[in-house]
């Protein structure tokens, strides 16, 4: 019988799972999921009134026609309203990401940066002193044994 080294099915599949990035890759996703809910809630709750009280809420209903007659399904029709909808949809969506999300973390994650640094700062300091410490007492012992192989010469 030869030897088979290939991991099986199942101690791939374990390995697969046992990475970190499959984890946070999961908990994105089920974090995204429910980001949705309040970015909809946004949109539904404070967007759309605010279109509402330019034009209407649903901007599905404007649309140009390029032939000479649209009525029902008959002509061609540009439906521009709901490509507007979706692009203010991305951007209110995005926006909401950065200002809720992204910008608060990123300055935590600055000021945590800055908080490391201070520290390393501060233990380079200590490093240095007492590396100039040593090198003094170094150098005094240095002096001691040239100056007692000076009076040894006499």
């Amino acid at each position: 019988m030869s030897e088979n080294k290939e991991p099986s099915l199942w101690e791939g599949f374990k390995a697969f799972l046992m990475r970190g990035n499959v984890v946070d890759l999961a908990v994105a996703v089920v974090i995204g999921a429910a980001f949705t809910n309040i970015v909809n809630a946004m949109v539904k709750g404070i967007v759309n009134p605010v279109v509402g009280a330019i034009g209407t809420k649903n901007l599905d209903h404007y649309s140009s026609c390029l032939s000479t007659t649209c009525q029902g399904e008959q002509g061609i029709q540009i439906l521009w309203g709901s490509v507007l909808g979706a692009a203010m949809s991305f951007v209110i969506t995005a926006a909401v990401v950065y200002f809720l999300m992204v910008l608060p973390m990123a300055k935590y994650l600055a000021r945590q940066e800055a908080r490391r640094k201070a520290k390393e700062g501060t233990q380079e300091v200590i490093e240095v002193t007492e590396l100039e410490v040593l090198k003094e007492i170094r150098d005094a012992l240095v002096a001691q044994r040239g100056a007692g192989h000076d009076q040894q010469k006499r």
